[in-house]
């Protein structure tokens, strides 16, 4: 039935509608702001996931080591992270992959089905004679820290260190002065070693595996005869609980990272220089440049964001491209610190060789650090197709 013409339907219609529209048009406003939101949301993803975005803050007045120097002696720098590989180690220790002279070169003597099967855990419980017979020969103690060593703790003497998260399992960083809390041994270290039996886990010191090693006899544990193995980490096991629970927090307030001899190829190691606050700054002391991922290749990998030197956008990274040791000097006489790090490398080294009972000069310092080749020029940029020397 049709309603009579005096009824207030038509007249309610035209106010549902204008109610409607007046919805519509508070559906858009909410609409807009919600977009609003969701572009803040992917703002701060991008910012935080790949080094993207505006939070930015430039805190060095230029892009190299001389401007890492000011703002290192500046009341903005605190905490200094150091994040360290095999570059800053002495040269006498080989590294793994150089061809003809790199360790995995050398292996054949082992016999293994392949080079890295020696730091592989399940190879290792079947068949540990093969690593234990390597590590005769890059057993710590049998060099000495290098200037790279001596200049971290520097800054922990100058109370700048926050932590030095290293890769290397030499133990140098403890033999410089580092204490276990100035470290994370991200990929273990020799300096103390267990049952692998689950049900023992009996520790044992760097002496008592020292001595088992340099008899040539297989570390057997003293309570139930299992294998003992040094406290690295092989392929197959997880990286050590203190790797993560110090990242949770360092990270949060660091305010300069300083990136030493390592490629960054090696993850979650690797990851670590994009956990750092978007304004802080992070130098690089390396012979070539690295920790370059690609932004949107980096968000696929999960890996976040690398480090960018010569881009129109940089604004806190810095590459000084070299040895390690000479960068460590330029930047140590650029803060005033280059004779007392020389005189700490002299000072130490003669009581680690009067302790030792010999005389011979480290192989990494048998030249005085004063008679050094001029260090090279701190890079921040370089020209296209231009190849770090």
């Amino acid at each position: 039935l049709l309603p009579p013409a005096s009824d207030p339907v038509e007249t309610q219609t035209g106010k549902v509608q204008e109610a409607q529209d007046s919805d519509s048009d508070s559906d858009t406003e909410e609409g807009a702001a919600g977009g609003e939101a969701e572009m803040d949301f992917l703002r701060n993803f991008f910012s935080q996931t790949l080094g993207l975005g505006t939070q930015k803050e430039r805190l060095l007045d230029e892009l190299t080591l001389e401007g890492v120097s000011r703002y290192m002696q500046s009341e903005r720098c605190r905490r200094v992270i150091c994040l360290v590989g095999a570059g800053i180690s002495t040269r006498g220790i080989p590294d793994f992959r150089s061809p003809s002279t790199g360790l995995y070169a050398n292996l054949e003597k082992y016999r293994l089905p392949y080079p890295e099967a020696i730091f592989e855990i399940g190879y290792f419980k079947k068949h540990p004679e093969p690593f234990f017979a390597l590590a005769k020969e890059l057993y710590p103690g049998q060099f000495k820290p290098t200037i790279c060593h001596y200049f971290i703790r520097l800054l922990k003497e100058k109370g700048l260190l926050l932590r030095c998260y290293t890769q290397n399992i030499d133990t140098l960083e403890r033999v410089a002065g580092l204490e276990p809390e100035d470290l994370v041994e991200a990929h273990g270290t020799f300096y103390t070693s267990h049952c692998i039996s689950p049900l023992c886990r009996q520790e044992y010191t760097l002496g008592w595996m020292k001595e088992k090693i340099f008899s040539e006899v297989t570390p057997k544990c003293e309570k139930c005869q299992s294998v003992v193995k040094p406290d690295i980490v092989f392929f197959g096991e997880n990286l050590p609980a203190r790797f993560f629970s110090c990242m949770q927090s360092d990270f949060l307030k660091v305010d300069l990272l300083i990136v030493m001899g390592t490629s960054l190829q090696v993850q979650p190691f690797a990851s670590l220089i994009s956990k750092a606050p978007l304004s802080t700054p992070r130098l690089l002391i390396n012979k070539e440049k690295t920790g370059q991922t690609d932004p949107f290749l980096g968000m696929m990998m999960g890996l976040g964001g690398g480090m960018d030197f010569d881009s129109k956008k940089a604004y806190r990274d810095v590459a000084w491209l070299g040895d390690c040791d000479q960068g460590c000097l330029a930047l140590a006489d650029l803060l005033g610190w280059k004779k007392e790090l020389e005189d700490l490398v002299r000072k130490e080294h003669a009581s680690i060789d009067a302790q030792s009972g010999s005389g011979t000069p480290n192989p990494t310092t048998s030249a005085s650090p004063r008679k050094s080749p001029p260090p090279a020029k701190a890079e921040a940029r370089t020209s296209e197709g231009e190849k770090p020397q």
